[in-house]
């Protein structure tokens, strides 16, 4: 061998050992995504070109161990088709979506890392448009007000969602009954609060009835109480929730009830929401009502492609009503 060629000896060793690793040892990685971009008219009147959904990257990848034990980790990245920018222009950590290791087996998965919280990953399943829709979730615009998973965590900005330092439980199936757990060990910090996040989800969801309690807690003491149901029949759906949010530092809550319903019509998919929210500020007499109506239609094109149509309208206490529309089209992959 020419000496150029020559590795070092602890190199050397460690391919060696990587021939001869067994088959069971090999990790199946999965890269996978879903873009998502049109043009929208948004509620201050604002057009704009860009992301109506979510976009995200991912990668992630199962290594069967042995004895029923399989190691897992995901990685995911969300960013703005319109600009190419991360979401969140920067403020939220760059894999803002998820970034966890774990372990699952017959007895359930567990993750570390950062992900959606317990609640966070079981409410979207109650929304007519699954809270990622920024014209007709009236989850996104009425659900949760006042208590953010984490107030920092998006270097130093709010966090909605995810859960960052976080140990993840994840139960088998229990005819239909399954139980979602996350807390953190780290104390998260607020300005003048901080304090460990807790959250938790029971689901079950078995023939045409699916049904969710859950509550949290992040480390600046806000509360979060949510309950969803949702029936389905044929080719239509009927979803229901209720959300009570209670700022942890004041008195300042809101409690929110939707109504929403999905039709499928071969590749077509009909979806309306309605949405109404009761505010109570600290110190301000009398409660503000916040209410909004939207429709939408999705047009697959194949199993992965769709084109789609959003429109919202929202009239809140004391400001005018609004209204945002846009078409966009959706790609996974």
């Amino acid at each position: 061998m020419h000496p150029s060629l020559r590795l070092p000896l602890g190199v050397t060793a460690t391919l060696l050992a990587c021939t001869t690793l067994p088959a069971a040892a090999q990790s199946d990685v999965t890269v996978s995504g879903y873009l998502d971009a049109g043009m929208y008219r948004d509620y201050d009147k604002t057009n704009r070109l860009g992301t109506i959904q979510r976009s995200n990257l991912a990668f992630s990848g199962v290594e069967d161990l042995g004895h029923g034990l399989k190691a897992t980790f995901r990685l995911s990245t969300r960013f703005e088709m319109g600009t190419g920018a991360m979401e969140g222009q920067g403020s939220k950590p760059f894999w803002h979506d998820e970034s966890t290791v774990g372990l699952q087996g017959a007895w359930g998965h567990v993750r570390l890392g950062r992900a959606l919280s317990a609640m966070w990953s079981q409410e979207w399943k109650y929304d007519a448009f699954s809270n990622v829709n920024r014209i007709a979730s009236t989850a996104w615009h009425l659900a949760h007000t006042f208590t953010p998973t984490d107030r920092a965590s998006n270097n130093g900005d709010p966090e909605y969602g995810r859960m960052a330092n976080g140990i993840f439980y994840d139960s088998p199936n229990w005819g239909g009954v399954t139980v979602h757990l996350s807390a953190s060990p780290e104390r998260t910090t607020a300005p003048g609060r901080d304090g460990r996040a807790v959250s938790a989800a029971v689901n079950y969801d078995q023939g045409a009835v699916g049904t969710m309690l859950g509550y949290e807690r992040n480390g600046s003491g806000d509360k979060d109480w949510f309950a969803g149901g949702t029936y389905r029949f044929g080719a239509a759906a009927v979803l229901l929730s209720y959300n009570h949010s209670q700022a942890g530092d004041s008195a300042d809550r809101s409690r929110m009830v939707s109504v929403g319903g999905t039709y499928a019509i071969d590749a077509t998919t009909l979806r309306a929401s309605y949405g109404q929210q009761r505010v109570r500020l600290d110190g301000v007499a009398g409660d503000a009502t916040n209410k909004m109506v939207s429709v939408g239609a999705e047009h697959h094109l194949s199993k992965r492609t769709m084109l789609y149509t959003s429109l919202g309208y929202q009239r809140f206490d004391q400001q005018p009503s609004r209204t945002a529309w846009g078409v966009g089209m959706a790609h996974a992959f």
